[in-house]
This record gives structure tokens, sequence and C-alpha cells, in this order.
């Protein structure tokens, strides 16, 4: 079974281009810490264009969480801004990019208005 993290990035993979990013460029490096294993998430952006990889790289941002909680963020059970503001995450480098990024998560299952339509209807 395939869990939220993995769809989700496969998703952006598939996607090839998303046009929330279209005034976005950068690099985001998710690294998922849990005892001594950490597994890396690697997403180019280049004016809305994507590239999803698993490399362990440099980036022009680096965020550091469980992969519990990241889990709950790309289901839309958690909020990554909130979650970095509470200090559940970390992150390093240009910030901009996380809340351009923040953009493409999930809303919450219980959600209503335009966020949630938009990625009922992406999926």
């Amino acid at each position: 079974m395939v869990d939220a993290t993995t769809r989700f990035f496969e998703d952006l993979d598939r996607r090839g281009y998303e046009p929330l990013l279209a005034k976005a460029s950068g690099t985001l490096r998710i690294d998922l810490h849990e005892g001594t294993q950490t597994r890396h998430w690697l997403l180019a952006i280049d004016h809305g264009r994507l590239e999803v990889s698993q490399e362990d790289r440099e980036a022009d941002t680096v965020i550091w969480a469980s992969p519990t909680l990241f889990e709950e963020i790309a289901s839309g059970r958690d909020h990554g801004l909130a979650a970095l503001l509470r200090g559940d995450m970390t992150v390093s480098g240009d910030a901009r990019l996380v809340v351009q990024v923040e953009r493409i998560f999930p809303g919450s299952p219980d959600a209503r208005g335009p966020r949630r339509r938009f990625t009922q209807e992406v999926h």
C-alpha cells in the first residue's frame, strides 16, 4: 500500500506542471527523519514545471519533519505552515519557497470552500 506522502509526490511528478507554481522557481528538499533513517524527496520547480526525485542533494530550501507529520500534511489532515509555527517542522534556506509550495497541498477533508473543491477536482 502506498502512503499519502508517496502518492502526493508521484502525483506531482505525473502532472509535470502545476499552474499554482507558475511564479515559483527553486529546489525544495524534504527530509523525513525517523530514528537513524532519513527519506528524501526533492522537488525542482521552474515556473510551474516540476521534477520530483528522491535525491539527497543540495537545495534552495530544506524542510525537516517526521514521516508521520508529513503524512498528515500530504493527506490534508495537517497544515504545513501551522506545523512550522508550532515547531514540529523546521526549514532552512529560502522560506518563500515553502509559502509558495504550501498552495499545492490538499486542504482538510472536512474543509469547505475553494481550496478543498480545487483539490477534489484535481484528484
